[in-house]
């Protein structure tokens, strides 16, 4: 049975002290490196999230049968690194969701370097059949719009393909920060990459172990400088964001800045205060930040300030069609209504604090927070909202 939960938050002022999670797009990348590296290395501060323990338990298991369930990334990373598992072969599966999601441009550019895959169901999607075996690499085009989750996917096993890669991006590039993210980690691991206008080139090299500290999710802080924006005032202390942090969603510094939220780093945490909203811009572009689209909207609507969105073309493909779902339950608040999540942990929590603003809220299907943040609803506890349990 699945748990829904009221909430609300009496005072609107909120004041605590926030662990924030491990970065699962960090943790998730270095799982794949470690087990292409040469030699074992720790991992320390590995996040947590479902998707990542599901990454974790197939590349530990290796077995014939590999099921995600919603896991995304988990998906597109293991389409690469099991194409290149010799003369092994693998059905990689996940949920009906997961099984609507497009993966053909992916397959095609794995193909076109000698890789063996079968689609088992409808063509260009999960689940597949993989025959793992030795790739040469070399030049090859991908399609940089449909996501950047396929670049990232072909970079980590780059550096052990014959060829290495030539990997040329055509289109409009999506999710940019997170195609750097990757490189950027491979180069902590001693891999040499040059990107040269939309042709990333990669020659074959080892990765070269050592242990890595994963640093706080920026994509999970983004909540906080939501509920600072929605409070009547506030005093949040977010532990284990770094300042020159590789995560693009960092840009809710500066989203945030015009939407209330004063933060200053002090002694290795970020403190976040309230101070008045200035005008927002009214154009927004989120094509390399796609995932602040959900606490960003409900921000802008609670706070009745509009912005045109553009670059949010990935997000139709994402958990749920995120655009129409955070549009179907806005139109919910004013009538005090149930909060559907569509199995979309962004979603939970996204509208979780729209209380501030709303009063009490129900949110359906709660648990769909442990995919990336499942300690949500604790640290939220923490902060003095009010919780409790509906049966559903």
């Amino acid at each position: 049975m699945k748990m829904n939960y009221k909430i609300s938050h009496p005072s609107k002022i909120v004041n605590c002290n926030i662990d924030l999670p491990s970065s699962k797009s960090i943790s998730n990348r270095l799982l794949i490196i470690k087990y292409l590296a040469k030699d074992n290395f720790k991992i320390k501060n590995l996040s947590n999230a479902n998707d990542t323990k599901i990454l974790s338990k197939a590349l530990n298991s290796l077995e014939n049968t590999i099921n995600i369930n919603d896991a995304g990334s988990s998906f597109r990373f293991l389409t690469s690194f099991l194409a290149i598992q010799k003369n092994k072969e693998f059905i990689l599966t996940g949920s009906d969701r997961l099984k609507k999601r497009p993966i053909k441009k992916l397959v095609q550019a794995l193909e076109k370097m000698g890789s063996k895959i079968e689609y088992l169901g409808r063509k260009g999607f999960a689940p597949l059949k993989i025959l793992g075996k030795e790739l040469k690499g070399g030049a090859i085009e991908i399609d940089g719009s449909i996501s950047s989750q396929f670049i990232s996917s072909l970079l980590l096993i780059a550096p052990t393909l014959e060829k290495g890669i030539d990997l040329k991006i055509t289109g409009k590039i999506v999710s940019k920060p997170y195609i750097l993210m990757t490189l950027q980690l491979m180069n902590k691991f001693k891999i040499n990459w040059t990107w040269e206008e939309n042709i990333i080139k990669i020659k074959r090299q080892s990765y070269i172990s050592k242990d890595y500290y994963v640093e706080s999710d920026w994509s999970a802080a983004s909540f906080w400088f939501q509920i600072s924006s929605l409070s009547k005032d506030c005093n949040i202390t977010l532990n284990g964001l770094k300042n020159d942090s590789i995560q693009g969603d960092k840009r809710i510094l500066k989203i945030f800045k015009n939407l209330g939220v004063s933060s200053i780093f002090k002694n290795e945490q970020l403190i976040l205060t309230k101070k008045k909203i200035t005008s927002f811009p009214k154009k927004i572009n989120l094509i390399e930040n796609p995932d602040l689209y959900q606490p960003l909207k409900c921000t802008l609507f609670a706070n009745k300030i509009f912005a045109e969105f553009s670059g949010l073309e990935t997000l139709k493909n994402k958990e749920t069609d995120r655009v129409s779902a955070v549009k179907k339950e806005l139109k919910k608040l004013t009538k005090k209504r149930a909060i559907e999540t569509y199995n979309d942990h962004r979603m939970a929590m996204s509208f979780a604090p729209m209380c501030l603003k709303f009063e009490e809220l129900q949110i359906n299907n709660i648990d769909v927070v442990n995919k990336s943040y499942p300690r949500f609803w604790n640290d939220l506890k923490a902060a003095g909202f009010i919780i409790s349990q509906e049966s559903g």
